[in-house]
């Protein structure tokens, strides 16, 4: 089938999905020009990423995850969400989309029009001590001092505040988790954006989808373990939701 024809199926099957859920990862926000960690550029081929995202390299030597992350994790404020965090902002704003489930750590969903997003590897919109119950510190606050080069300390024991981020050696967040979950088993409709799915539990979700009865639709430029179960298969995130989005303008105009 042709491309433009695919993605004429894929509008109609957003149209009259019921439960439509969204999947994304990282080649969501290379769009936006944030690096991935395992693709051919990604952060993987120059930096230790494993050893700046462990909890146990943290609690030994914060510094090392604040020089090396400080470069994509705190400019965040500067990227502008791509054609498909503003594509799916619209499905929400729309009611068509219902949850969106993201691996992604820099907050340019909610950038997008995105108010129901599940982080299930967390988020650094709040940072926190690990010593110290109950204290809790803004990204804005943080950001401001590792552009500064410093780290952010504890306003009780001034040890160094860790962000809300799921680090290597630490669980998932269970409530995240749950959500996600429970929003993936009850889709009729996975769009499974951006990632090869090759990360556990989040490539479980478009399974409990597929479970459940549901389809799932996969846009990706590499090839993910579910390709053939994929009720359709693109490779090109940019240019699919290029032509959704002018779809999605005509259903605007035409209500």
């Amino acid at each position: 089938m042709k491309t433009k024809e695919s993605i004429l199926q894929l509008h109609k099957l957003i149209q009259k999905s019921k439960h439509l859920v969204a999947l994304t990862g990282a080649g969501v926000s290379t769009l936006s020009g944030i690096r991935d960690f395992r693709g051919k550029n990604g952060l993987y081929n120059e930096m230790d990423a494993e050893k700046i995202f462990s909890i146990h390299y943290f609690e030994k030597d914060p510094s090392f995850y604040y020089d090396n992350a400080g470069s994509f994790i705190y400019n965040i404020d500067e990227k502008e969400p791509s054609i498909v965090h503003n594509v799916l902002g619209k499905l929400e704003q729309q009611g068509y989309l219902k949850a969106l489930i993201t691996q992604n750590i820099d907050l340019l969903h909610q950038k997008g029009g995105c108010k129901n997003v599940i982080e299930i590897h967390g988020s650094p919109v709040t940072h926190h001590c690990l010593r110290c119950d109950g204290i809790r510190v803004s990204y804005e606050e943080v950001a401001a001092v590792v552009r500064k080069g410093e780290m952010p300390k504890c306003p009780k024991c001034s040890r160094v505040l860790k962000p809300a981020i799921t680090f290597f050696g630490e669980s998932l967040p269970v409530e995240a988790l749950k959500l996600a979950t429970i929003e993936s088993r009850q889709a009729d409709l996975m769009l499974v954006l951006g990632t090869s799915l090759t990360v556990y539990p989040a490539a479980s979700m478009p399974e409990y989808t597929l479970r459940s009865g549901g389809k799932i639709v996969i846009v990706n430029n590499m090839s993910t373990p579910l390709d053939s179960r994929a009720l359709l298969k693109f490779d090109e995130l940019e240019s699919v939701f290029e032509e959704l989005n002018k779809l999605i303008c005509i259903d605007i105009i035409d209500t």
